[in-house]
């Protein structure tokens, strides 16, 4: 149920208007990395770009399969980063990494697909052209990591809260 919960937030967060960069895809990818097993874990992000591509229409292949692979390396970030133990110094570093690797790929894409030319300077000019989305990306990393971390600690919280009141009932 969590994993078809999670797929349909991503590919609704997609087509709802946002801000550019400003969506929780790469932060559900953490959460799910982190709570899911490896094979649930790998549907939420790739089902929900593809379910949301198929809307939104497909782009560049050499972009989209960059871009798939971001999102990958963010949830196997939160299975190896978040998995085992999930601190908030952890989460933070997570956080972060997940949004300079997502940075790194998805431009990387951008320029392998031919939108700048394919030389050193072209490289730099797509990662100088992008710099003011990272903000963006960054900013909604850490809000949707926090809500959705945050939200996962209360419920079980709660739901531990309302067990324990039950048995001593």
């Amino acid at each position: 149920m969590l994993v078809v919960l999670l797929i349909l937030l991503a590919a609704a967060s997609r087509l709802l208007p946002h801000p550019p960069n400003f969506a929780p895809v790469a932060a559900i990818g953490l959460f799910a990395g982190a709570l899911l097993d490896r094979r649930a874990a790998w549907a939420v992000p790739l089902v929900a770009l593809l379910a949301s591509d198929l809307v939104l229409g497909f782009y560049h292949p050499m972009s989209m399969l960059w871009n798939y692979l971001a999102f990958a390396a963010c949830l196997l970030l939160g299975s190896a980063l978040l998995g085992a133990r999930r601190t908030l110094p952890r989460m933070a570093g997570a956080t972060l990494t997940s949004a300079v690797v997502f940075f790194a790929l998805s431009n990387f894409g951008m320029w392998a697909s031919g939108y700048y030319p394919r030389t050193w300077a072209g490289l730099v000019e797509c990662y100088v052209a992008a710099l003011p989305f990272f903000r963006n990306t960054l900013t909604s990393d850490v809000f949707y990591t926090a809500v959705l971390f945050g939200g996962h600690a209360l419920l079980m919280r709660w739901a531990g809260r309302g067990r324990s009141e039950a048995v001593s009932a």
